[in-house]
C-alpha cells in the first residue's frame, strides 16, 4: 500500500492499517484521526501537521519519522518506537506512550500534558520547553535527556532515571520525584517548590540557584551537590545526605535537617534563621560566616574561626534538668503530669513533655528546648511543681540581675543585647505565671507529697554543652526521708533556710556568652 491508496481508503472511510509496510511515504498534513496503524512499519515517513488524535499506534516502528506539529493528542503509542523521531511543537497532549522508545526523539517545545510515559526510553531526547504538566514518567529512562526550560509541574517521575539530564530552569513545582535518579543532572535554577523528593539521588548534581522552598527531600542523597544559592526555605531535609555538599549562601531559613550528613559541607554565608544546629553529622565542615537574620538580609551575621564553626554546627540540644533526690513512684508520676499538663496549657514554652529517668535513688527530669535564650525562663516554669520552686525561681532572678549591662562589666555590645532579651522573655514568664491557674492534684498519698518536698538540684545546659547549676538545695543526697526519726516537716524546704552560692559572675556571663558562640 502507497501513500496515496491509503488516503483514499481512509476518505472511504476505512480505519483499519494494521501492520502495514509504509516507510519514506509522505502523509503530511493530512486528517488521520482515529486510524489504527497498530505494530505498523512507518519508518522515515513524513507526517508533519498531521491530525492523528486518537489514533492507534501501538507498537509501531516510527524511527526518525517526522512528526514535527502533528496532532497525537490522545493517541495510544504504547510501546511504540520512535528513535530521532522529529516531534517539534508535537501535540502529544494526554497521549498513551507506555513502555515507548523515543531514543534522541526530537520534542522541543512539544506538548506532552497529561501524557503517559510510564516506562518510556527518553535517554538523550530533547525535550527543551516541552510542557509535559501532570504527564506520568514513573520509571521513564530520561538519562541525558535535555529538558532545559521544559514545564513539569505535578508531573510523576517516581522512580525515573535522570543521569545526567539537563533540567536547568525547568518548571519543576510540586512534582514527583521521589527515589529518582538524578545524579549528576544539571538542576540549576530549576523550580523544584513543594516537589516530592524523597530517596532521590542527587549526587553531584549542579542545584545553584534552584528554587526547592517547601520541598521534600528526607532521606535524599546530596553527596557532592552544588546547591550554592539554592532556596531551601522550609525544606524537609531530615536524616539527608550531604557530604562535600556545597551549601555556600544558600537560603535554609526554618529548614528541618535533624539527622543530616554535613561532613565536609561548604556553608559560608547560608541563611540559617530558625534552623535547628541540634543532631547534626558536622564534621570537617567549611564556614567563615553565616546569616542569622529572619529575613535573610544579612542584618545579624555570626563569623567564626575554623574551631567555632564546628562547634556551632555540632551543638547539643540546651536542656533543663531538675534533679529530684527520691525515686518516682507511680502516684508521683500521674501528678507530676497533671501539673506538667496544666501548665502546658497556659504556658506554651512548655509544650513540650519532659523524658524523665529513675533509679533506685533520685529521679532525672529533662526539658529539651530548641533555643539557648529558652533556658532561664524554661527552668522557671519547670521547678512549680516543687517546694524548691521560690528557692530556685529567686535564684534564677538573681543570676539575670547579675549580669545586667552596666557601666565596668565589658559584656560587649552582643553579651549585652542578649541579657537585655533573657531578662524580658523571664520577665514575661514571671507576669504569665502570676495569671496561671494551676489546681493542685491530690491522691491522699504520703509518699507522692514527700517527692515534691524531696532536695532537687536545677541545672541548665546550653547548645556549647556548658552547664550552669542555678539551685543545690544543701540537704541533697543526704536521702533525709530514710534517716531515723526523720519526718515530713525535717525534708520540708520552704521551712529551713536555704544555702546556695551563686556562680562567681564571669562564671554566668561566660555560660550567656556561649549562647550560639556568641563573642565579640
Amino acid at each position: 500500500m502507497d501513500a496515496e491508496e491509503l488516503i483514499a481508503k481512509y476518505a472511504a472511510g476505512e480505519r483499519d492499517f494494521t501492520a502495514i509496510l509504509l516507510c519514506e511515504a509522505n502523509l503530511s498534513r493530512i486528517d488521520l484521526a482515529g486510524a489504527n496503524f497498530s505494530e505498523a512499519i512507518l519508518s522515515l515517513t513524513n507526517m508533519s501537521g498531521t491530525n492523528l488524535s486518537n489514533a492507534n499506534m501501538r507498537k509501531a516502528k516510527l524511527n526518525v519519522a517526522r512528526l514535527s506539529g502533528a496532532n497525537l493528542n490522545k493517541a495510544n503509542l504504547s510501546g511504540a518506537i520512535l528513535n530521532v523521531a522529529n516531534m517539534i511543537r508535537a501535540d502529544l497532549s494526554e497521549a498513551k506512550l507506555v513502555e515507548a522508545t523515543l531514543i534522541r526523539a526530537e520534542l522541543v517545545r512539544a506538548d506532552l500534558s497529561g501524557a503517559n510515559l510510564s516506562g518510556a526510553n527518553l535517554s538523550e531526547a530533547d525535550l527543551r520547553e516541552a510542557t509535559l504538566r501532570e504527564a506520568n514518567l514513573e520509571q521513564a529512562d530520561l538519562s541525558g535527556a535535555h529538558l532545559r526550560g521544559a514545564s513539569l509541574t505535578a508531573a510523576n517521575l517516581e522512580r525515573a532515571n535522570l543521569h545526567r539530564a539537563d533540567l536547568s530552569r525547568a518548571d519543576l513545582r510540586g512534582v514527583n520525584l521521589c527515589n529518582a535518579e538524578l545524579r549528576q543532572a544539571n538542576l540549576s535554577q530549576a523550580n523544584l517548590s513543594g516537589a516530592d523528593l524523597r530517596g532521590a539521588n542527587l549526587r553531584w548534581a549542579d542545584l545553584s540557584g534552584a528554587n526547592l522552598t517547601g520541598a521534600d527531600l528526607d532521606e535524599a542523597r546530596l553527596s557532592g551537590a552544588n546547591l550554592y544559592g539554592a532556596n531551601l526555605s522550609n525544606v524537609n531535609l531530615l536524616n539527608a545526605t550531604l557530604v562535600h555538599a556545597d551549601l555556600t549562601q544558600a537560603n535554609l531559613i526554618q529548614a528541618d535537617w535533624v539527622g543530616a550528613d554535613l561532613t565536609g559541607a561548604a556553608l559560608t554565608g547560608a541563611k540559617i534563621y530558625a534552623v535547628s544546629r541540634f543532631n547534626l553529622k558536622a564534621d570537617d565542615i567549611t564556614c567563615d560566616w553565616v546569616d542569622l537574620s529572619p529575613n535573610g538580609d544579612r542584618s545579624h551575621i555570626q563569623r567564626f574561626t575554623s574551631e567555632e564553626s564546628q562547634r556551632f554546627f555540632n551543638a547539643t540540644p540546651p536542656t533543663v534538668q531538675i534533679i529530684v533526690d527520691r525515686p518516682l513512684d507511680p502516684d508521683a508520676n500521674f501528678a507530676l503530669a497533671a501539673t506538667y499538663r496544666q501548665i502546658a496549657r497556659q504556658y506554651s514554652g512548655l509544650s513540650h513533655p519532659p523524658s524523665i529517668e529513675v533509679n533506685s535513688r533520685r529521679t532525672i527530669i529533662s526539658f529539651r528546648i530548641d533555643h539557648d535564650e529558652q533556658l532561664f525562663s524554661t527552668a522557671f516554669v519547670a521547678i512549680i511543681p516543687f517546694s524548691d520552686a521560690a528557692f530556685t525561681q529567686k535564684n534564677l532572678i538573681t543570676l539575670i540581675k547579675m549580669i545586667q549591662p552596666q557601666s565596668g562589666n565589658n559584656l560587649g555590645v552582643r553579651v549585652s543585647n542578649m541579657v537585655v532579651q533573657l531578662n524580658v522573655m523571664l520577665t514575661k514568664t514571671i507576669r504569665k505565671i502570676g495569671e496561671m491557674k494551676i489546681q493542685p492534684v491530690r491522691l491522699d498519698r504520703e509518699l507522692m507529697s514527700i517527692f515534691f518536698q524531696s532536695p532537687t538540684q536545677t541545672i541548665l545546659a546550653n547548645s556549647s554543652a556548658e552547664s550552669l547549676m542555678v539551685h543545690y538545695h544543701p540537704d541533697f543526697g543526704r536521702n533525709l526521708a530514710n534517716l531515723p526519726g526523720a519526718n515530713k516537716t525535717s525534708i520540708n524546704p520552704a521551712i529551713k533556710a536555704q544555702r546556695f552560692t551563686t556562680p562567681p559572675l564571669n562564671t554566668v556571663v561566660e555560660f550567656v556568652k556561649s549562647f550560639y558562640q556568641l563573642g565579640e
